[in-house]
């Protein structure tokens, strides 16, 4: 043997987001589904050549998908929902489409995060219905590497324990039936692979990392016993990443043999596990050592000191060289982006720099580090004129971040007296409808910008563009009935971005975009120096819309946290310092807005449960320095100031106590994916504040029926005292089409008004 090269994931949306592209004209009735299927080919052989160009020994296939993997897998295992009449066999590309996007007849399938990323994943729903293997995607990934580039692939799959706890639609004692149906199924997968002459699949458990119990790891002890059983000539790379393994003894007694870890998340606890209890003679190691989520370039003097404390452990011809997780996470390649100052610019590593990170490393590994004195040097050179850079050194910034006082995260009056100040203040009738923030961004709002962004416009056209858009919405927001308005954000390209580019300590790129669910590209902001608030951002606007109107309008922000989280961010303070930079400088905007007559502000963090730590022993200290920040960006405003926030796919049964510590006074999440679930969250545990369920799911097309939202609002009212509780839908509309928005409000207004009716009937009898 000797020391390899290898790939865990690959991103697949193209260096121009050929893939979005395919995808949206698909889905607009615009490329046929031969054309569409010929244009995912190309782009995913695309990939493939790319990786085999950067001369990767072990090159990830089977990666690439349509809209999500663990769609992919549902669907490979005939786990299609009786609602979207699925008839048996290959399941057709509508109704795949249908599962992650709903129907006219049918709800989308639930979609939420994936682990502690930016990431969303589409929940399976196991229905108890007997399973079956519809088609082998490993396989059919396989051949098609092999006989179109000559590329003998590892196929990569979802672990089948991993798959089964981010599963919905089971009760624990359902477990065992579960089980017993999907394990011959992926037996009967790595029994094909291993009849065509696979020699090693990936099979991705980041389950591992998670704080299992030790009866689980059992459950996972049996399962491998029986692959392994099923397939014995087939070498299974067992894949962990995210954070170190929870029990890292009984994992590496696994009948593997390839054991694959996380060296950059978790790395003391993953060294600690090393020296404690060595690595298996028998296993390979697959070496994490490059941070597959983050786009800085690697230090690969540290690097390589990292992998000779390895050697130390198992022999090097024993170790594959590759990135910490798949670089889904991460941009394609820095080769793009040509205006960036020169400094940062040496400074990343995409995905396609990062393999070229791996395969210089492991060629250090069969030559010696003598082979490597010149990239190592270069990497030095280019990370230390970052950290010398004016940006990262201003003292006044970091000695104000790191000296908060207790007084500075409070509010003047307990939510209880506020909200008796703020009932008088607005006067909202029962059940009070709003949105969370943004409206549709057509193509003419997204062509303005870019003939602004071009010059093409003049700064005084642009901002008429987007007063009328602005006076538009107000006008449909009063037909359409709803309490509380918003400007409707079409200023902003992204929720994330619109704050970074208006702060000190942020640069942004031209084409670093990253797939955040289905065909939504993000281009997150880089954080690579001290963030500093520079003047008001949101102000203009919002004052401009409250002019149009006597209703209330919200003001509206990012969160402290959500901005760091949604950010690729410095890697030389710690997270929790940078975060209480951006609060201290959205402090400002919050008083900066409350001056100027805005008096209610939302400031969303629907990425404060992404955040979490895989751990939960880690839990606590990142919540009290989340819900810091949370108040520090919030608590400055005067009591009959509405502070709102808004989160996205949270779990409240884990951590309601720290969403009350927020203090805001209204909080929307979202529960119309989760057909209601989280409702479930407040039967045994109690929430005082205000809060809004989102009764319909944005993410689809379709226009959900009045009666729909009526049951979620029913469902809703069993829990939560009537005071205390919103309408709206469960996130931002600004990839809705106008006529689907229009008409979807009009129904959440409908049934918010019928449900009044029947309070004001039973108030009267």
């Amino acid at each position: 043997m000797t020391a390899l090269s290898s790939n865990l994931g690959y991103p697949r949306i193209g260096e121009n987001r050929e893939w979005k592209k395919a995808l949206e004209s698909f889905w607009a009735g615009k490329l046929e589904e031969s054309q569409f299927l010929e244009e995912m080919e190309k782009i995913r052989l695309g990939n493939l050549q790319k990786q085999k160009d950067a001369e990767i020994d072990m090159i990830p296939v089977g990666d690439f998908t349509f809209y999500d993997q663990m769609l992919d897998a549902a669907v490979m295992f005939g786990m299609v929902p009786e609602r979207f009449a699925y008839a048996g066999g290959k399941v057709p590309l509508n109704t795949y489409f249908a599962m992650a996007r709903g129907n006219d007849t049918a709800v989308a399938c639930e979609m939420t995060k994936w682990f502690n990323t930016n990431y969303h994943y589409i929940v399976p729903e196991f229905e108890g219905k007997k399973l079956t293997l519809t088609e082998n995607k490993p396989l059919n990934a396989y051949r098609e590497a092999k006989e179109k580039l000559n590329i003998n692939g590892k196929p990569v799959l979802i672990g089948p324990y991993t798959f089964l706890k981010l599963s919905k639609g089971y009760e624990n004692s359902d477990i065992p039936a579960f089980l017993l149906q999907l394990i011959p199924l992926y037996a009967q997968v790595l029994q094909e692979l291993e009849t065509e002459g696979v020699k090693w699949i990936q099979i991705d458990e980041p389950i591992l990392a998670t704080s299992i119990t030790k009866e689980e790891m059992k459950t996972v002890a049996e399962i491998y016993k029986q692959l392994n059983q099923a397939a014995p000539a087939l070498q299974i790379m067992l894949q962990v990443y995210f954070d170190s393994i929870e029990w890292y003894e009984e994992v590496t007694q696994l009948p593997v043999q390839g054991i694959g870890v996380d060296f950059v998340h978790g790395l003391e606890k993953t060294i600690e596990n090393l020296k404690s209890n060595g690595f298996p003679t028998d296993k390979v190691l697959g070496a994490g050592i490059i941070d597959g989520r983050n786009i800085w370039r690697s230090d690969l003097q540290e690097r390589w000191e990292l992998i000779t404390t390895l050697s130390n452990y198992v022999p090097a011809d024993r170790i594959w060289l590759q990135p910490s997780c798949s670089l889904l996470h991460v941009p394609v390649t820095v080769a793009q982006e040509k205006a960036l100052d020169q400094t940062i610019h040496s400074a990343l590593a995409f995905a396609d720099e990062k393999l070229v990170e791996v395969t210089t490393l492991t060629n250090a590994l069969h030559n010696g580090e003598s082979a490597i004195v010149e990239a190592i040097q270069e990497s030095r050179n280019a990370r230390l004129k970052l950290a010398q850079s004016p940006a990262r050194n201003r003292a006044g910034i970091q000695y104000s971040a790191r000296t908060i006082s207790e007084q500075q995260t409070k509010r003047t009056l307990p939510f209880n007296e506020r909200r008796k100040q703020q009932q008088d203040a607005f006067s909202l009738p029962l059940l009070p409808t709003t949105t969370i923030g943004s409206f549709p961004q057509t193509t003419e709002v997204r062509q303005a910008r870019q003939k602004w962004r071009k010059g093409e416009w003049s700064a005084e056209a642009y901002e008429q563009f987007i007063q009328n858009q602005i006076k538009d919405w107000i006008v449909l927001q009063e037909q359409i009935g709803l309490d509380v308005f918003v400007h409707g954000e079409f200023e902003r390209t992204d929720m994330v971005e619109f704050f970074g580019e208006k702060m000190g300590g942020f640069v942004f790129t031209q084409k670093a975009w990253v797939q955040s669910y289905g065909s939504r590209c993000v281009k997150p902001p880089i954080i690579y120096g001290d963030v500093e608030f520079l003047q008001p951002m949101t102000v203009k606007e919002s004052v401009y819309a409250k002019s149009l109107t006597d209703k209330p309008v919200k003001g509206m922000l990012t969160g402290p946290v959500t901005i760091l989280n949604w950010s690729f961010v410095r890697d030389d303070l710690s997270r929790e310092e940078v975060t209480n930079q951006i609060a201290l400088a959205l402090r400002k905007e919050v008083e900066a807005l409350e001056a100027a007559g805005i008096h209610m502000i939302q400031v969303d963090e629907p990425a404060l449960r992404e955040g979490l730590p895989l751990k939960k022993s880690a839990w606590d200290n990142y919540l009290n320095w989340a819900v810091k920040a949370f108040r520090l960006a919030t608590s400055s405003v005067q009591n009959t100031t509405q502070i709102h926030t808004h989160m996205c796919y949270c779990e409240f049964h884990d951590f309601i106590d720290a969403i009350s510590a927020l203090d805001a006074d209204v909080i929307s999440i979202e529960t119309s994916r989760s057909h209601g679930e989280l409702v479930s969250a407040f039967t045994d545990q109690s929430y005082d504040k205000g809060i809004g369920l989102g009764v319909y799911d944005i993410h689809s097309p379709r226009i959900p029926a009045v009666e729909e939202m009526i049951d979620i609002i029913e469902q809703g009212l069993q829990v939560l005292e009537p005071i205390q509780f919103w309408i709206n839908p469960d996130c931002g509309l600004k990839t809705r089409k106008i006529d689907e928005t229009v008409a979807s409000l009009k129904n959440m207004v409908a049934a918010t008004n019928t449900i009044r009716d029947r309070y004001s009937v039973l108030q009267e009898s």
